[in-house]
C-alpha cells in the first residue's frame, strides 16, 4: 500500500511502463523497438529519474517506450538478476540502459536532461548534443525561434551564429575551432550556434538564405549583415574576421575547359555535326563543368588525345562537348549522367562505353572498336515495388501515404548499390500496404538537384523517413533488408495499437 501511495504521489506518467515480471519484459522487447529502461535499487532512488522520465515519455510519445523496473521489490528482483542488473552498484542506485529492435544496444551515459534524452531516443546511435560537449560551454545553444529573436534583440556585441545540421560533416570539422574562438572571444563577441535541420525551422532558413550547412551569419545590434564562409577556419582566423568582417568575396570563376590549353576538340551544337562527318573514328566525352568524375578523368583523356595527335596511324580522335552549355546534342544523344562517352563511325553514333576511364583504355579500345557489354537496366527501369520520384512531383506523391522511407542516392555510388537490393525487397514486403512507401531519389539528375540539397542530402545513400509529406527524421539504422522492414513494421505497430485504444475508449 505505502509503495502504491508513493509511486502515486509522484505523478509518474502514465506512459511509462512499469515491469516487474520477465515474460512481460520480453514482450515488451518483440513488441517495440526503442526502449530506454530505468533499472531503481529502490521506488525512493528512482524519484528524481522518474520524474524526468515522464516529461521524456511525453516528448517521444509513438517514437520510443521508457520502461520502470524496481529492483528492489521481490519480483523484480527476479527480473534484475535475470537481466545481470544491479543498481545497487551504482553512485545513485539507478541505471539508464537502452534496447533495440529486441536486444540490449547500450547503456545511457550522455547528459541527464529532458533534451539531451529526447534527442537519444529520437535517434539512438546519432551523436550527442553539440552543448553535451563541455568544451562548447561558451557557445551559446539556441533552441527555437523565439529564443533566438530574443538573443538577436537582447544582445549588444557583435553575434556570429551558426546555422547547422547534427548530420553534417562540414559542421562536424568546424565545431571544435568555432567552440575554441568562443572561449578565447568570451566578453568581446558571442558566438552561438543553432540545429535547424527540422521542418519546423523553414521561416527562419528562409530569411537568412539557409540553403546549406553550416551557414554562419554575422549580426551587429540585432542586425544580419554578412554571411561567414570560411568552413575551413582555424579560431585564429575566425578572430582576425571578427576584426574586420566583410561579404565574402566573389570567387573567381573556374576557367571552361574549352578555353585551356589542351589538344582535345571542344564541339558545339553549331560544329558538331560537321566535324562528326570530317572525321571517321571519333570519340566524344559529353561533361558538366561540376562532375566531380569528369574532372577526375580530364587529365587521362588529354594525355590519350596528345599521344593520337602525334601517332602516325591514328586510329582516332577524342573530342569533348560541355552538356551544360551545347543542351541541343545533351538532349539529342539523350546525356542523362557525367561522363558519357559516345563513339561516332563514319558520321553515325555506334556505340555508349561506360568503361573508359584511363589513357591506355581508351587508346586500346580505339585500336580495336568493339560494342561494349549490354548495360545493367537503371534501378528505375526495373520492374520493383519502389517509387522513384523527381523534383516536381516529389512532395504531392509522398501526401499521399502516411509512411515514406526515401532513398537518396547516386547510381555510381557503391554503398547504395550494396542497399538497393535490400531496400527494393523490404519495398516487395509491404507492397500490399496502401498506407506505406518505400522511395527513391536519383541525386546524380539535374532535374534532382535542388530537391536534395532542400531535403539535406550532403552523401549517399540518405535515408529520411515522411509522414505524409511532412520529414520527420532520418532513418539511421540498418542498410539491410531487416532494418528496412522493421523500421515501417515498428510504424505499422504504432498504428495498430492506436486505432486499438480509440476503440477500447469506444
Amino acid at each position: 500500500a505505502f509503495l502504491s501511495t508513493f509511486v502515486y504521489s509522484l505523478k509518474i506518467s502514465p506512459l511509462i511502463e512499469k515491469i516487474s515480471d520477465h515474460k512481460d519484459f520480453k514482450k515488451l522487447l518483440r513488441t517495440r523497438n526503442n526502449i530506454l529502461v530505468l533499472y531503481s535499487k529502490s521506488a525512493a532512488a528512482a524519484e528524481s529519474s522518474l520524474r524526468l522520465l515522464s516529461s521524456v515519455a511525453q516528448e517521444v510519445k509513438g517514437r520510443g517506450t521508457i520502461s520502470w523496473i524496481d529492483c528492489g521489490d521481490t519480483e523484480s528482483r527476479k527480473l534484475c538478476k535475470k537481466m545481470k542488473v544491479d543498481p545497487n552498484s551504482k553512485e545513485k542506485g539507478v541505471e539508464l540502459l537502452h534496447y533495440k529492435d529486441g536486444a540490449f544496444h547500450t547503456e545511457y551515459n550522455r547528459a541527464v536532461t529532458l533534451k539531451s534524452m529526447v534527442a537519444f531516443l529520437k535517434d539512438p546511435e546519432g551523436a550527442p548534443l553539440w552543448e553535451e560537449d563541455p568544451e562548447a560551454k561558451d557557445v551559446v545553444h539556441v533552441d527555437s525561434e523565439k529564443e533566438l529573436r530574443r538573443l538577436l534583440k537582447k544582445e549588444d556585441k557583435p553575434l556570429l551564429m551558426m546555422f547547422y545540421a547534427p548530420w553534417c560533416g562540414v559542421c562536424k570539422r568546424m565545431m571544435p575551432s568555432y567552440q575554441q574562438a568562443a572561449t578565447e572571444l568570451k566578453g568581446k563577441y558571442v558566438l552561438a550556434g543553432m540545429n535547424v535541420y527540422s521542418a519546423e525551422f523553414e521561416k527562419i532558413k528562409e530569411e537568412y538564405n539557409v540553403r546549406g550547412y553550416p551557414t554562419i551569419c554575422y549580426f551587429e545590434k540585432g542586425k544580419f549583415l554578412f554571411h561567414f564562409d570560411n568552413y575551413g577556419a582555424t579560431a585564429a582566423d575566425i578572430a582576425e574576421w571578427l576584426k574586420n568582417p566583410q561579404a565574402p568575396q566573389p570567387q573567381a570563376p573556374e576557367t571552361p575547359w574549352a578555353d585551356e590549353e589542351n589538344v582535345v576538340y571542344h564541339l558545339t551544337d553549331e560544329d558538331f555535326d560537321k566535324f562528326i562527318k570530317d572525321h571517321s573514328s571519333v570519340l566524344v566525352m559529353f561533361h558538366a563543368p561540376w562532375c566531380g568524375h569528369c574532372k577526375k578523368m580530364k587529365p587521362e583523356y588529354e594525355k590519350a588525345a596528345e599521344f593520337l595527335h602525334v601517332a602516325s596511324d591514328s586510329p582516332g580522335v577524342l573530342a569533348a562537348v560541355d552538356a551544360t552549355v551545347n543542351k541541343a546534342l545533351a538532349e539529342k544523344y539523350h546525356i542523362s549522367g557525367f561522363p558519357t562517352l559516345k563513339y561516332f563511325k563514319d558520321g553515325e553514333e555506334k556505340y555508349t562505353l561506360p568503361h573508359l576511364r584511363t589513357k591506355k583504355k581508351i587508346i586500346d579500345w580505339l585500336q580495336n572498336p568493339e560494342a561494349p557489354p549490354p548495360p545493367e537496366p537503371a534501378w528505375e527501369e526495373k520492374q520493383t515495388n519502389v517509387i522513384h520520384l523527381a523534383g516536381e512531383d516529389f512532395r504531392e506523391s509522398l501526401k499521399k501515404k502516411k509512411h515514406t522511407l526515401v532513398m537518396f542516392y547516386a547510381p555510381w555510388c557503391p554503398h547504395c548499390k550494396n542497399a538497393i537490393p535490400h531496400f527494393t525487397t523490404a519495398a516487395e514486403v509491404f507492397k500490399e500496404d496502401r498506407k506505406t512507401a518505400y522511395a527513391a531519389v536519383d541525386c546524380a539528375k539535374e532535374q534532382n538537384h535542388d530537391l536534395c540539397k532542400q531535403e539535406g542530402v550532403d552523401g549517399y545513400p540518405t535515408f529520411n523517413y515522411y509522414n505524409y509529406g511532412k520529414f520527420v527524421e532520418k532513418y539511421t539504422g540498418e542498410r539491410g533488408e531487416s532494418g528496412f522492414t522493421t523500421f515501417m513494421r515498428s510504424l505499422r505497430e504504432r498504428d495498430h495499437e492506436r486505432v486499438g485504444k480509440k476503440k477500447d475508449e469506444l
